[in-house]
Parts: C-alpha cells; sequence; structure tokens
C-alpha cells in the first residue's frame, strides 16, 4: 500500500500521467474524424513525416529544444499532408497510393537525418532516437501546459465547426453542393490531425502515435451511433488508456510508458469489437442465432398452419412424421418446446395413436398468419 502511495505522489508518475491523459483525449477527439474520413493511414503518414521535422528542428537550433523540434516536427507533417492533396489531385493515383509514397519517402528522409545527427555525436543527439518510440519520462511541467493549451484550443475548433466538420465528414459533396469550404475544413482538420501527432512524438513517439489516434476512436465506434457520443466516448477511451498506462508503466520496472499505452487502447479495441451492443461481435452471432430461431419457429406454424386448412380443421392434432415431411427435416425438439412455452402450440392426445401430436393455440394462428404477411411480396 506504501508503495502504490509513493507511486501515486511522485512528481514524476504525476505529470507523466497527466500527459498521457491529456494526449489520449486530444487524439481521441481528433482521431474520431479521421476515422470517420476513412483517412486512419493519413495519421500514420503524418506520424512517420514527422521525423524528418524532428532532425531538422535539432539542426537549426543546434540543441535538443523541445519547442524547435516540435515545430519541425509540425511543417514537415504539414509538407506530407499538402505533398498527398497535390499527388491525388494532379495525377491518376489514389489516395492509399500517395499515403505510401509520402509514408516511405518521408520516413526514410527522417532516418538518413537522424543517422547524420546521431553521426556527428554529441549528449543531445544521442535522445532523438527517442521520439522513434517516444520517452515519457522526459516530460517537463511545460509541455503540460502546451498539451493543454493546444488542446483547448482543438476543442474549442471542434466546438465551433462543429456543424461544418460533422458535414464534411460525413457528405462532402453535399456541403461541396452547398457552397461550403470543403477544401479549407478538410485542410484544417488535417492540421488538427497534425497537430496531436506532434503533441504525442515525445511521449509515444513516432511508430506508436497513429495506433493512439485510431485506436480510441475505432473502439468508440462501437459503442455509439451519434457522432457527439463518438467524439465524447473517443476522448474518455484515449484519456484512460493515457492514465492506465502511465501508471502501468511506472509500477512495472522496465516497461515503457508509450507502448503500454497503445496495448491499452488496442485491449479496449478487441474488447469492444467483441461485446460492444448491436456492433459486437457476439452480439451479432446472438442476434443472427435468434433471427434462425425465429425463421424456424415459422415454419414450424406455416406448416402446422397449412396441415389444419388442408384438412378443415383448425384444431388438427400434427404428429411429429408430418411435421417432418413437411419441413424437410424433423423440428428441432427445442424449437417445439419454445413455441409451447410462448403459447403458439399445444401438445395433445389423438387416441389410438400414442405418438406426440400438437396442435396450434389461436395466438399460433394469428402469428402464422403475420408471419405469412409478412413473407408476401
Amino acid at each position: 500500500m506504501s508503495a502504490l502511495i509513493d507511486l501515486l505522489t511522485s512528481g514524476i508518475v504525476q505529470r507523466v500521467a497527466l500527459g498521457a491523459a491529456l494526449l489520449g483525449a486530444i487524439a481521441g477527439m481528433l482521431g474520431a474524424f479521421a476515422v470517420l474520413r476513412r483517412q486512419s493511414l493519413l495519421g500514420d503518414a503524418l506520424a512517420h513525416a514527422a521525423l524528418p521535422g524532428v532532425c531538422l528542428g535539432f539542426l537549426i537550433a543546434g540543441a535538443r529544444d523541445l519547442g524547435s523540434i516540435l515545430a519541425g516536427a509540425f511543417f514537415t507533417g504539414a509538407l506530407a499532408a499538402l505533398c498527398m492533396m497535390l499527388i491525388t489531385r494532379t495525377t491518376r493515383l489514389k489516395t492509399d497510393a500517395a499515403l505510401g509514397i509520402v509514408l516511405s519517402v518521408f520516413f526514410a528522409v527522417g532516418v538518413v537525418l537522424l543517422t547524420h545527427v546521431q553521426a556527428r555525436g554529441g549528449a543531445a543527439s544521442a535522445g532523438l532516437g527517442s521520439f522513434l518510440f517516444g520517452q515519457a519520462a522526459a516530460i517537463l511541467p511545460g509541455d503540460l501546459w502546451l498539451m493543454g493549451g493546444i488542446g483547448a484550443l482543438a476543442l474549442g475548433l471542434v466546438l465551433g465547426l462543429w456543424k461544418e466538420m460533422k458535414l464534411v465528414s460525413f457528405d462532402p459533396d453535399f456541403a461541396r453542393a452547398q457552397g461550403w469550404p470543403v477544401t479549407a475544413i478538410e485542410a484544417l482538420m488535417t492540421v488538427m490531425v497534425a497537430l496531436a501527432i506532434v503533441l504525442g512524438l515525445q511521449l509515444v513517439g513516432v511508430v506508436l502515435m497513429v495506433a493512439l489516434l485510431i485506436a480510441p476512436a475505432a473502439a468508440a465506434r462501437q459503442w455509439t451511433r451519434s457522432l457527439g457520443g463518438m467524439v465524447a466516448v473517443s476522448a474518455a477511451i484515449g484519456a484512460a488508456s493515457g492514465l492506465g498506462g502511465a501508471l502501468v508503466s511506472a509500477g512495472t520496472r522496465g516497461l515503457a510508458t508509450g507502448p503500454v499505452v497503445v496495448l491499452i487502447a488496442s485491449a479496449v479495441v478487441l474488447v469492444s469489437l467483441m461485446v460492444a451492443p448491436g456492433r459486437g461481435v457476439l452480439w451479432q452471432a446472438l442476434a443472427a442465432r435468434r433471427a434462425r430461431a425465429r425463421i424456424g419457429e415459422a415454419r414450424v406454424l406455416a406448416a402446422m398452419q397449412g396441415l389444419a386448412q388442408a384438412h378443415g380443421d383448425p384444431a388438427y392434432a400434427t404428429e411429429r412424421g408430418m411435421l417432418e415431411t413437411a419441413l424437410g427435416g424433423a423440428p428441432e425438439p427445442a424449437r417445439l418446446t419454445a413455441l409451447e412455452k410462448r403459447g403458439l402450440i399445444r401438445p395433445v392426445t389423438h387416441a389410438p395413436e400414442t405418438t406426440p401430436h400438437w396442435e396450434l393455440t389461436e395466438a399460433g394462428h394469428a402469428e402464422a398468419t403475420r408471419s405469412e404477411k409478412g413473407r408476401a411480396p
């Protein structure tokens, strides 16, 4: 217990936890729009394109100055986004091809620059490699203020341009037909994503930042059907993943914060895909099973009603063999039991025969008639 208290009262742990929560909330909020616009790979491309900016910021500043490094990362990220737009609009290449080209080229340039900087030597250059996978312990109080400020700016833009961003995310063609500046709005949304990526470089790193951007939104998409709910849930999942990852890595020796945060967010995605109401794999499997059961029960009722009409007796007692012939196979006992519990059929005796017989109740006749009308064209 004392170890836990010492952990929670540590200044470094508090800074890392708060920074991870802020970053997760920002990335989750903005990632929701990237997922809805089917631009998940855009975040990956921008994250990898930030690496050459990190190196350029270091070379220009001549030291490991975080402000210069983040400014350089934002510049190359924005340049990468511009290059993707130019490729897709001036050539016949599709978006996925443009993303692949920009990602690989910018990341290759970044690796070359990183190798060059590290070859020059110096204690400051040795820490640039941490931007590949992040170094949460290096977060300073000033970084938290920067994250909070950018987070507040992003939230203000989302709330102020909510209607425009919502329409562009779901139906950009309609927005364009209404005369809205779709290109400008999309560019603003891309810049906001780039800002989130730049903020996450120190905590999560270039390689894993896209996961923190996309995973909370992908999980939130399974739990809600409204944009507002998705953005809120995505931000909450991102913040919880960041906070949980920071605490787990702080309490376990040798675990880096960034990968743990991503693993927690990925676990939330997996759970959401499996059990989310209405959309989860388990829910869909259960719904499919129920649908098959309803279809099977409707066939039994239709067969019994057909036999009753053929014999001119609404209370005609149907024997199992008759149902087997009418259905092309023996009805499942569980299905007959379910119909009995619902009060649609009831077991009857049919002397002198001793085999099981059933007859439709009034409710069973009504249900069979409704099912038949539902199948009618």
